[in-house]
């Protein structure tokens, strides 16, 4: 049984949104003053690095991280790569074969996780219909946000939302092959929390 991480590793360079608490690592009591532990202290938004939106993050009504089922986060998923496009449509994702709940999408051959992307590739409406009429319940992509970065009505956001499809993004998946997969992210129990990071894993299926 081999996992693979396709997480990013949080740093303190690690790219954030530009409005965002950056993430930052301290060591404010060390084994050598105390004598017996080391003590860290971090300090991030919720989404920077790989991480999940809970719905309450784009609507006031919507859930926060501690009321959401774990069961979403663990399952069978499909990793498929879409290379050079602006506009992910359903036409395009009716060429691959989709199994399971979940669905991870590869834009990027290689990744600069200390840059913040200029412009990043999104689903159009019609694709978000496409996967929840595939059973899609988890959608994941190798990207800050599920919509456009300069987006102020988060429309891709609301669209999965509204088809119970929830979002993680800043997966890693540059090195893991196309195919299907046993998939697990969960979240931090935040007790209203809006989003939160995730250790990322995925096995190939038959392993």
């Amino acid at each position: 049984m081999t996992w693979i991480d396709i997480s990013q590793t949080l740093t303190d360079d690690t790219a954030h949104w530009p409005e965002d608490t950056p993430f930052s690592f301290e060591l404010p009591v060390t084994k050598a003053e105390t004598g017996s532990v080391n003590i860290g202290k971090i300090t991030t938004s919720t989404h920077t690095g790989t991480h999940i939106d809970a719905p309450f993050h784009f609507d006031e009504a919507g859930g926060t991280v501690e009321t959401l089922d774990i069961n979403r986060y663990i399952g069978d998923a499909t990793i498929i790569s879409v290379y050079d496009t602006e506009v992910i449509t359903k036409p395009l994702l009716s060429r691959f074969e989709i199994k399971g709940t979940i669905l991870l999408i590869k834009t990027q051959e290689a990744y600069d996780t200390e840059t913040f992307p200029e412009t990043v590739p999104v689903l159009d409406g019609d694709a978000v219909e496409y996967l929840a009429s595939a059973g899609i319940k988890l959608f994941g992509i190798d990207v800050p946000s599920v919509d456009a970065l300069d987006s102020k009505d988060l429309t891709i956001h609301h669209k999965l939302h509204q088809n119970d499809i929830m979002i993680i993004e800043n997966v890693v998946l540059a090195g893991t092959p196309d195919g299907f997969y046993d998939f697990i992210a969960l979240p931090l129990k935040i007790k209203g929390g809006d989003g939160s990071p995730v250790r990322a894993a995925v096995k190939a299926k038959g392993e």
